[in-house]
């Protein structure tokens, strides 16, 4: 059975850098078979993608956040992690990570991590 879960600070003062990770259990991040992806919803609003890691290790991002933002993964941890840097008040939302199906995770998520509460503010 793989399990996502996210970790991070639920705090983060406006303009500082937003960091996240998702440790990965059940299976290994480094596949030909999916991709690993991080995805908010702020509150009162849908769920927005925010990026991917694809399976060669490229990456993609949200083009609204692409001037702010990395994503990485670290194979010897089984872990990819998330990077935003100059926080506003608008990247207050709820961080998901998600396992696509796909290398590029083109098929859809089969499993996603419980969530976790970000909220910029001073």
């Amino acid at each position: 059975q793989v399990q996502l879960q996210e970790s991070g600070p639920g705090l983060v003062k406006p303009s500082q850098t937003l960091s996240l990770t998702c440790t990965v259990s059940g299976g290994p991040i480094i596949s030909s078979y999916y991709a690993w992806s991080w995805i908010r919803q702020p509150p009162g609003k849908g769920l927005e993608w925010v990026g991917v890691a694809a399976y060669d290790g490229s990456t993609y991002y949200n083009p609204t956040l692409k001037s702010r933002i990395s994503i990485s993964r670290d194979a010897s941890k089984n872990q990819f992690s998330l990077q935003l840097t100059s926080v506003t008040p608008e990247d207050t939302a709820v961080y998901f990570c998600a396992r696509g199906r796909g290398g590029y995770g083109l098929g859809g998520y089969d499993y996603w991590g419980q969530g976790t509460q970000v909220t910029v503010s001073s």
